[in-house]
């Protein structure tokens, strides 16, 4: 009797053992499936109805999607989000792998320099919006003394098209080059120094380490920073809002900005979901390709 007690109790513990992973994700399983799940499914549901707040949906099929692409204000806007996403994270990708590869090394004052510089990312982004709208203003931004300083006109940033798109790209890169800093700083420093000394040893240059050792060893990190960075971007709504509102005209107008609009200026919420949709549908076969992609170059490296 003493050893089938003895059986049975070693069978209860391995399965409360085997199970106990699940009751530890399980929380935040549950949480996840109430913020990302349902929305999301909710979203899909009021894109085939015509949706209104206190009235019943009337089931519409397709229509939305037609409406929405058919609608030549939405393929501006998209072209727009695609012309801020690119220029934005190249910009951030360049200066935020030169000032990781700068802080790699062993400089003084290393720390407070990369407290200084993640800062921004820290501030809310309506916060940014607000910051950047004061230097931006041409009657009471706190740049005029220094224009009037030199004779000249306080700029209209916000106000014509080409600069005040170009003024968003700037307060992008300044908020967010710290986040892919961070994230190639992290990588360079679980970098193998075996190589690197290897090459240092047999006289190879700064440059020549740089581009045949040091970028392609960090080109999995890399590849998640900007694919990271790239999915926020596209989202970009806070600063857009405070900044420009989408203007002039539609110069500014994201997808997000113009989804926002759709829904609660015009009451149009299965048109702005069906929108929000094929947004994201969009973003489906270029985040297979970079996965895809980060598992090619981590083979590479650990054949």
């Amino acid at each position: 009797m003493g050893a089938v007690a003895a059986t049975r109790a070693h069978a209860a513990r391995r399965a409360i053992s085997g199970g106990a992973p699940y009751l530890l994700v399980a929380p935040a399983t549950l949480f996840m499936l109430a913020v990302s799940v349902y929305p999301l499914f909710y979203g899909i549901r009021a894109s085939l109805t015509h949706y209104r707040y206190g009235r019943a949906a009337e089931l519409t099929g397709l229509e939305n999607y037609r409406r929405v692409l058919t609608d030549e204000v939405f393929w501006h806007s998209v072209w727009t989000t695609l012309r801020f996403v690119a220029l934005a994270v190249s910009i951030e990708t360049i200066l935020g792998v030169a000032l990781a590869l700068l802080l790699a090394r062993d400089l003084r004052f290393a720390g407070l320099v990369r407290t200084g510089l993640i800062l921004p990312m820290t501030v809310a982004p309506v916060v940014v919006g607000v910051v950047w709208r004061l230097l931006y203003a041409s009657d009471v931004g706190v740049m005029n003394p220094l224009f009037s300083a030199f004779g000249l006109d306080p700029p209209n940033v916000l106000t014509r098209g080409t600069t005040a798109f170009l003024g968003l790209v700037v307060v992008d890169i300044w908020e967010w080059t710290p986040l892919i800093m961070l994230i190639v700083l992290a990588g360079l420093h679980g970098l193998p120094r075996d190589p690197i000394e290897g090459a240092r040893v047999d006289g190879a240059g700064e440059l020549r380490i740089l581009f045949d050792h040091t970028l392609p060893l960090v080109r999995p990190v890399l590849l998640v920073a900007i694919v990271l960075r790239t999915i926020d971007a596209l989202g970009t709504f806070d600063q857009v809002f405070v900044l420009t509102k989408g203007g002039p005209g539609v110069s500014t107008q994201l997808v997000a900005i113009y989804g926002y609009n759709t829904a609660f200026r015009f009451s149009q919420y299965g048109v702005a979901s069906a929108m929000m949709i094929l947004l994201l549908l969009g973003l489906v076969l270029p985040l297979v390709a970079a996965l895809r992609a980060m598992r090619a170059a981590s083979r590479r490296l650990n054949p």
